[in-house]
């Protein structure tokens, strides 16, 4: 999923995001352009999985 995908889609990728991992927080969960790869890390921190295994799981989603 690209980032304009996601920028499209942030509020349906953010709520599963929340549904699936308890831990994120609206704070971790922010996008803000320019800034992606900063909310990955954060993402990536609170779920121990990698980058890439979270692009996989949310690009599933709307496969």
């Amino acid at each position: 999923m690209d980032d304009l995908q996601l920028k499209g889609r942030w509020h349906q990728v953010r709520g599963r995001l929340k549904e699936n991992y308890a831990d994120l927080s609206d704070d971790d969960l922010m996008y803000e352009e320019g800034k992606e790869d900063e909310l990955w890390g954060r993402i990536q921190t609170k779920t121990g999985k990698t980058i890439d295994d979270i692009k996989r799981e949310v690009k599933s989603w709307f496969d």
